[in-house]
Formats: C-alpha cells, sequence, structure tokens
C-alpha cells in the first residue's frame, strides 16, 4: 500500500520537479500508471505515481527522455529480468564511452607531440590515402571538409590534398569523434588547435567530455535506486518476488 496520502497532479509535479504538463505527459506515455479519479473527476496520485516520476527523471538526465520512458514502462509491464537487462545496456554503453574517451585521449596524447617540422610536400596525402590510413570513408573526410573541422588544400588538377599537419589534424578529429565528440563543438575547437597547437586545448576538450559521462553515471545511478524502491512496492513485484518483498 501507498505510504503518501493522495495527491493531485500539481503536488505531484512539484514533488518530482516537472511541469503539471509533463506529468499528464508521462502517465498519457506509460511511464506513470493510470491515476485514480475522485468524485470529481480529478486525477488522484499516490506513492508508485511519484516515484515513477522521479524514477523517469534521473534516468532522462542518463540516457535521454525516450530510454528512459521505456525503462520505467518496462518496469510496469514486464518481468523484471527484462528491466534490468535494459539497465544492463545503459551502464555499458557509458562504459563503451569512458573507454572510447580513454583511447582519444591517449592517441591525442601522441598525435598531438608528433613533430611536424622539416616535413617534405611528398608526405602529403590524397583524400584516398587519408581515409584508407584512418579507416574511414573518403566521403567522411569530404564531410569534414565541408562542416570546416580539416580542410585540405588542392593539388594543380584541383583535388584534395593534406598536408602532415592537416593529417595529424584529421587524425584527432577522428579519435575525438570516436569519444563522441559532435561536429559542432568539434567546429569550434579545431580552428583553436590549428593556432595555438596546445595539448592542452584537446586535454580540456576531453575533461569536459569525460565530466559529461561522469554526470549522466551518476544520474543512472540515482535512477537505478529510484527504479529498486518502485520494485520495493508490492504492486511492482514479479509473482516470484511477491514473498520477498512483501
Amino acid at each position: 500500500m501507498s505510504s503518501l496520502k493522495s495527491m493531485r497532479t500539481a503536488e505531484v509535479a512539484r514533488r518530482a520537479g516537472c511541469s503539471v504538463q509533463q506529468v499528464r505527459n508521462l502517465e498519457r506515455d506509460g511511464v506513470l500508471p493510470t491515476a485514480s479519479r475522485t468524485a470529481s473527476g480529478y486525477r488522484s496520485y499516490d506513492e508508485i505515481h511519484l516515484r515513477s516520476a522521479l524514477a523517469y527523471r534521473a534516468l532522462a538526465a542518463a540516457v535521454g527522455p525516450v530510454e528512459a520512458k521505456k525503462i520505467v514502462r518496462a518496469l510496469h509491464r514486464d518481468p523484471l529480468p527484462e528491466v534490468l537487462a535494459l539497465l544492463d545496456a545503459a551502464h555499458a554503453g557509458l562504459d563503451a564511452e569512458r573507454a572510447d574517451l580513454r583511447d582519444a585521449r591517449e592517441a591525442v596524447r601522441v598525435i598531438s607531440r608528433e613533430p611536424m617540422e622539416d616535413v617534405r610536400g611528398s608526405d602529403s596525402m590524397s583524400v584516398s590515402e587519408l581515409a584508407s590510413a584512418l579507416g574511414v570513408r573518403p566521403s567522411t573526410l569530404r564531410h569534414w571538409d565541408t562542416e570546416r573541422l580539416v580542410v585540405p588544400g588542392r593539388d594543380q588538377r584541383g583535388s584534395r590534398r593534406y598536408t602532415p599537419s592537416q593529417v595529424r589534424d584529421a587524425r584527432i578529429v577522428h579519435q575525438l569523434r570516436l569519444a563522441g565528440y559532435r561536429v559542432e563543438p568539434l567546429r569550434a575547437l579545431m580552428p583553436e588547435l590549428r593556432r595555438s597547437r596546445r595539448l592542452e586545448d584537446v586535454a580540456s576538450a576531453l575533461s569536459a567530455r569525460d565530466a559529461g559521462i561522469t554526470a549522466r553515471s551518476r544520474a543512472l545511478f540515482d535512477g537505478t535506486a529510484a527504479l529498486s524502491r518502485l520494485v520495493s512496492l508490492s504492486a511492482f513485484a514479479a509473482p516470484e518476488d511477491r514473498s520477498v518483498v512483501g
């Protein structure tokens, strides 16, 4: 049974830190169970609804609103192992991002310290040569050119030609993209990197990415705790679990 008195929509919204309309939308989308109605037709919510909203809010900060709705809906409708599988996937996704970030930090550290002095014009690369070296499609390099991430020169025939310093820029962009950086932040970062050639510039960007992953991990931790509280309510326990939580 609920340990909280019945609540109106506005009170759930206030306690969960969202708007009244969002509470209604979450109920409509199955994230909150259908509310009971008073004799006068007003929605009446209880602890299950509040905890569902709190779990959604935390999970949305961790994995985004679409995935958060999927997880909380699953808790209402599906066997517990299916819910745990969704959480495992969320944790695995963040772990993969951390691994990519570690790889990017090491790669950028090495790449950024490569000497660029005393290079020869013959050391430059064509689009197809650089694409092969990076393991990407030539169209990816053309997209980076269009987005002003790595802008090559042109040879006498008008074909793209990458100088050694531009090859290094492409390698840095490639690693940062693998680490999850979107094009827009990279568009702002790369001109500064080209001007300063400082390792600190890229390290600072990667640190910001690290902080973002940490914040999402904490949100996932909080969201998982909120889900655990929901499972502890007998209304949510699977039949095989009722003897434990009852």
